[in-house]
């Protein structure tokens, strides 16, 4: 797949792929290049039709230490102007990620602090390490958490997020579950192992009735039943009934075989 100086974008012939943030001698910190590659990263996995979901990793010890210093010492001296558009750059990274099609997950070992819980809180689900460390560090430093704040909201509840968005505190991978923020955590010696175990999980489901789904809660949102959201959910499993893969899944399950998307030993 695409090459890039920051990343590594590498297909599993199983029909998934694993983006990895690969600045391991930096702990995988963020610059302005990291934030384009990654962008660029999430446009050809969207492009990618044979792709069935995406896992989102960091090479080394940490999962991303957040903000790189030597870009921050840059930003520092930027005009307002120019701190907008890096703004403008980071959240097109955040929201693209919120909004692609396949599901996401995120595996977190090692630290993930500022932006880097934003990654974590923009995709579907997390697992990661118990002893890895999460911080919304920016208020340390005189700055908020500000483009991330709605995702980390989203994926953690309103007053953990402000607890933590105030304090600054750093908080393990056992508190991350216990939040929301991780589904899982594991042992580290473990953690390979379940993201096999995910992925499995993964590939025994029907990939269009997956995107068809992440589309549904999206527009479910928190679940305010109107109208109009009652006509999306009635056509939603119409569309989805006489799909290729609904009506393949339909005769699997009735005639007790396994659905086409599925391996022979699965």
């Amino acid at each position: 797949m695409t090459d890039f100086n920051t990343l590594q974008l590498e297909k599993d012939p199983r029909g998934f792929a694993t983006l990895w943030l690969n600045r391991p001698e930096k702990n995988n910190a963020f610059n302005a290049q990291m934030i384009r590659e990654l962008i660029l990263a999430l446009d050809a996995i969207k492009d990618d039709k044979g792709l069935r979901f995406l896992l989102l990793r960091g090479r080394g010890k940490h999962f991303s230490a957040g903000a790189d210093l030597a870009w921050m010492q840059v930003s520092a001296a930027l005009d307002y102007n120019a701190n907008l558009n890096d703004a403008r750059e980071l959240a097109e990274l955040m929201y693209n990620l919120h909004r692609l099609p396949i599901p996401t997950l995120a595996v977190v070992q090692g630290a993930a602090f500022g932006g880097a819980v934003g990654l974590v809180s923009c995709c579907d689900m997390a697992i990661g390490t118990t002893d890895a460390l999460f911080s919304l560090s920016e208020v340390r430093i005189g700055l908020a958490p500000a483009v991330i704040s709605p995702f980390v909201v989203q994926a953690m509840g309103e007053r953990a997020a402000r607890r933590y968005a105030l304090t600054a505190e750093r908080f393990d991978g056992k508190r991350a579950r216990e939040l929301g923020l991780l589904a899982e955590s594991y042992p580290a010696d473990e953690l390979d192992g379940a993201v096999e175990q995910w992925i499995a999980n993964l590939l025994q489901n029907s990939p269009q009735a997956m995107q068809a789904t992440k589309d549904l809660l999206r527009e479910v949102g928190s679940g305010v039943l109107t109208p109009a959201l009652r006509r999306y959910t009635e056509n939603a499993i119409a569309r989805i009934r006489v799909s290729a893969e609904g009506q393949e899944g339909l005769n699997a399950f009735l005639t007790k075989r396994q659905p086409a998307w599925q391996e022979p030993h699965a």
